[in-house]
């Protein structure tokens, strides 16, 4: 059991509302938003090294930022039944969850939260709503005040309403108000309308939901390791690869020699890319839009040919099938598939990954600084993760913060990633 001997208390808890009146109407989800593996908390904690007064000017600027961005008020309606209907949100203007906390050590006593957590996640991260499901309120947000005058914002938001590049873009508005801008450098745009709606193929089987009983585990690689791999594609191949393109090639391999399957099983990588760029000429994004635009990229081999392949190879495998966005979302947008390619599967043999370095949240400034730490959690134990992220500044480097192996795959999982 985890033991802290730092305490953070709660001070304070509210709704905040949009400081002026905002459109009181519902809104209709678009048809990825409304796949049933977004209905979720994504969670997240920022720490920032200085701040005055900062659960003050934070709240504050919460309730401008909620003018602009007034679905996150609202909360989400489910249809009386699944005939009936669709989710939507209802902007009611019932307010985002707010609460204010202290902790009596300073965020040197804690390393500034690198990782393992010397203070349990849950405590800087917002408690549930005593009255309303987390599942129902589009975003909750606690800000912890240390005794350096450092500072945290734990937020919990619900994946439905925003990709993650949307609710960086919602938190980066919040701290410009935060700043005394007057508005958001980019105006929001929640035109759902500019989503495809293609017919739906017949559904698969239901999702599977069973616990995996999945560990985590943190691997910070150096800048060295990476270029090395970076250097071997590009003379290999006259190509160059990023750093994600490593990254999660090495994940993917590390784990698939862990979990021992069967050399012909089947095992595949899916990560999620932005289509903005993608959409109808006509019909493009615009630079504020910030709900869900995504497509899941899907790698598949065989376990061997994943366990034994040179780390090149594999890198070509995933800058082979980015290739492949394109022409594959707008095949789905034209209704061209048989199999709905947001239906997802969450077996044992599925291993999900994100990039957090490139969202924005790096970049965010409530007027004292951008932040020393940014620590993504991976979602539940129904799906393995592996997270891209960033070390505690100044380190430099890569950290991947995984939730992807359970108890009998642990030791070969972190011996494999060691050997980088």
């Amino acid at each position: 059991m985890f033991m802290s001997s730092y305490t953070v208390t709660r001070v304070s808890k509210s709704l905040v509302t949009p400081s002026e009146p905002t459109p009181n109407e519902t809104l209709n989800l678009s048809i990825i938003d409304r796949v049933p593996g977004l209905r979720h908390c994504v969670r997240s904690i920022h720490a920032f090294k200085h701040g005055q007064e900062p659960a003050k000017v934070i709240k504050e600027a919460l309730s401008k930022t909620l003018v602009h961005y007034y679905p996150f008020a609202g909360r989400f309606i489910d249809p009386v039944s699944p005939a009936s209907g669709e989710v939507t949100v209802a902007c009611s203007g019932e307010g985002a969850y707010f609460i204010k906390a202290k902790a009596d050590c300073t965020l040197e006593d804690v390393k500034h939260l690198d990782l393992p957590l010397m203070i349990p996640a849950h405590d800087l991260l917002p408690e549930p709503h005593p009255e309303i499901s987390p599942l129902n309120m589009p975003l909750m947000m606690q800000v912890t005040e240390f005794k350096c005058g450092g500072f945290t914002v734990g937020i919990i938001s619900v994946h439905t309403l925003a990709d993650g590049l949307g609710a960086a873009q919602f938190i980066t508005a919040l701290s410009e108000l935060a700043r005394g801008l007057p508005n958001p450098t980019i105006k929001p745009n929640n035109n759902r309308s500019i989503i495809p709606n293609p017919p739906k193929p017949p559904p698969g089987p239901p999702p599977s939901f069973k616990n995996l009983n999945l560990n985590y585990s943190t691997f910070d690689v150096t800048p060295d390791s990476i270029s090395k791999i970076k250097t071997h594609y590009l003379n290999k191949t006259g190509n160059y690869c990023s750093t994600f393109d490593v990254s999660i090639a090495k994940v993917w391999q590390a784990r698939t020699r862990a979990i021992k399957l069967e050399d012909t099983e089947l095992v595949h990588l899916c990560f999620f890319a932005n289509t903005r760029p993608y959409l109808n000429q006509h019909e493009q994004a615009p630079p504020g839009f910030y709900a869900n635009c995504f497509y899941p990229v899907t790698v598949s081999s065989t376990s061997g040919e994943v366990a034994k392949l040179d780390l090149v190879d594999l890198v070509h495998l995933i800058k082979e099938a980015k290739l492949r966005l394109p022409n594959e979302f707008a095949k789905w947008a034209s209704g061209g598939f048989k199999h709905d390619p947001y239906e997802l599967t969450f077996d044992y043999n599925w291993l999900f990954v994100s990039d957090w370095t490139k969202l924005g949240f790096q970049e965010v400034d409530y007027g004292w600084g951008t932040p020393v730490h940014v620590v993504p959690f991976a979602y539940n134990d129904i799906m393995a993760v592996a997270i891209l992220g960033s070390p505690v500044v100044p380190k430099k480097g890569s950290r991947m913060m995984t939730q992807c192996v359970n108890d009998d795959h642990l030791a070969d999982f972190e011996a494999q990633m060691a050997n980088f």
